[in-house]
């Protein structure tokens, strides 16, 4: 009898051991497929955010480097003041770069990112005299955007190209007709006189107009102020030249608002004489765009995080 139960314990001991060591293989399994798929992820994730940077550290022999500027200037959007003055100081620091070509084509936008790179261009220009910067328009290069170009050595367009629109515009909706229809009455409750500064449920407050005006007009002058510096002698101002008009780029010439007919081949041959062009732009990665609709997708869900309040825009 107590050699069966010696027999036993053995045999019990064999199998509670195969289970243990089964399970500890389960456990390493698991832990190693976990560390395999975060790597192939981390390779992933560098990969796809390399795929969208610029392709200037590529560069070999002399070139002209290209920054492009597309659509509305704004924090939020590509065309934003972090990836513009990021890609020319990138352009300006190789040494291989001959000249720099701002290719816009942009309607306008954000004053504050406008001026931003405005800014940058003019500095960069300081510490880089041996490197011209020229502005090449596609279609449109308006408000925003030629304010940005305004800091350029010259501004080169196609003779249909869209040009100008020097002014600032803050618009936005008024409901109070709606609501007294609907019966719906506004209750809004402020610790400060001017806190519900144009609140569109309220009616019109003409000391917050004309307090919005003042503005502007500060503004505006702000505008006109960077295109005379950057223009100088060249602008042929008319009483129309800052009152938000556009022209064509072949007006614009006429009126000294740019400069030349040229394109980004055109300029990189015959102006830099560097025809080999090496874009400097700094893309979003599709890296970059996932992780920014995670963070959309996390705010939005948190509360306040959807509030948005309207802003000015050189227009």
């Amino acid at each position: 009898m107590s050699e069966n139960n010696w027999e036993r314990g053995v045999l019990e001991k064999l199998a509670l051991s195969a289970i243990q060591e089964q399970r500890r293989a389960r456990h390493w399994g698991i832990l190693f497929k976990v560390l395999t798929f975060a790597y192939l992820f981390i390779l992933l994730f560098l990969f796809l955010g390399w795929m969208g940077k610029s392709d200037g550290a590529l560069s070999g022999g002399k070139h002209t480097a290209l920054v492009d500027l597309h659509g509305v200037i704004s924090a939020d959007s590509n065309a934003n003041a972090d990836h513009i003055i990021g890609s020319l100081q990138e352009a300006f620091k190789d040494k291989n770069t001959q000249g720099v070509i701002l290719r816009i084509n942009s309607p306008g936008g954000s004053p504050v990112q406008s001026g931003y790179i405005n800014d940058e261009i003019r500095r960069l220009r300081t510490l880089h005299p041996n490197i011209p910067l020229y502005v090449v328009v596609e279609d449109i290069c308006a408000s925003g955007g030629y304010y940005i170009a305004a800091a350029a050595d010259k501004i080169y367009v196609n003779k249909a190209s869209i040009v100008g629109s020097i002014g600032v515009l803050m618009d936005g909706f008024g409901f109070t007709g709606i609501m007294e229809k609907l019966g719906v009455e506004r209750r809004l409750m402020t610790a400060g006189e001017n806190k519900g500064f144009m609140d569109p449920f309220s009616p019109r407050n003409p000391k917050h107009e004309e307090f919005t005006k003042k503005m502007l007009a500060e503004i505006h002058q702000q505008f006109i102020d960077v295109v005379k510096r950057g223009r100088g002698a060249r602008l042929k101002e008319t009483p129309e030249t800052f009152t938000g008009l556009f022209w064509t780029g072949e007006q614009s010439i006429k009126m000294g608002l740019a400069d030349e007919i040229g394109s980004v081949d055109s300029v990189a041959r015959d102006v830099i004489k560097a025809e080999d062009i090496v874009d400097f732009t700094t893309h979003e990665g599709i890296a970059d765009r996932l992780a920014k609709k995670l963070g959309a997708g996390v705010a939005s869900a948190l509360p306040g995080f959807g509030a948005q309040v309207g802003g000015m825009t050189l227009h």
